[in-house]
């Protein structure tokens, strides 16, 4: 935590419902009376909405694409998590660092030293403070999608290695949280608010 503020964030693989629960989970914290901001990546800020059309339009090779991400996390943390955080506020992010390791490292096939490398100079020393990983296999995923962008249609295949890449980071970090996101929407969302009631729980003791 960094002055008080509580950072978040909801990973999943394309059609896992990951973005629909953080907008729950951002309900959650507001009946809670906390300032809440609501953030994605990539686009959380100008010059990132400028990327993300970049991002899921233009073909190009898998390590421009992870740089391309990397300059908009950078972005990203110092106009605005950094400053929320810091001004007390709980920030919501709908991906963060971790997308990159298991898209663009496990999927794509970048060199996990080289992507840990640049977030080691890019975050400093921001990381979440927990991490949901809403997780459902890549055939329901892919069945939910609608107006495919280019991520999200590069297949099964890759699909299964990104999931597998999340798998792998939740076994490596105990802030990760795994949700089975393949129950209703009030399931998921019940499940999600009972994690994070929990942690605050704890880490308030």
């Amino acid at each position: 935590m960094i002055n008080n503020g509580i950072f978040v964030t909801i990973e999943g693989i394309d059609g896992s419902g990951k973005t629909t629960q953080a907008r729950f989970l951002k309900e959650y914290f507001e009946n809670e009376g906390l300032d809440v901001v609501f953030t994605k990546e990539p686009g959380g800020t100008l010059l990132g909405k400028r990327i993300r059309k970049i991002l899921l339009t233009e073909e190009m090779n898998p390590t421009s694409e992870f740089l391309l991400f990397a300059s908009d996390r950078r972005e990203h943390i110092q106009k605005l998590i950094l400053p929320s955080l810091k001004a007390g506020k709980v920030v919501i992010s709908d991906r963060f660092h971790d997308s990159s390791v298991a898209y663009q490292g496990y999927g794509r096939g970048v060199s996990l030293d080289f992507i840990n490398y640049v977030h080691g100079e890019i975050l400093g020393n921001l990381l979440p403070d927990i991490t949901i990983l809403v997780d459902v296999l890549p055939q329901i995923g892919l069945s939910r999608l609608r107006d495919i962008d280019r991520i999200e249609g590069a297949g099964l295949k890759f699909q299964e290695k990104v999931r597998n890449g999340y798998l792998k980071l939740a076994k490596q970090n105990q802030r990760f949280f795994i949700v089975n996101g393949t129950g209703t929407k009030k399931k998921v969302r019940d499940e999600i608010i009972r994690i994070v009631r929990d942690w605050r729980d704890n880490y308030e003791k």
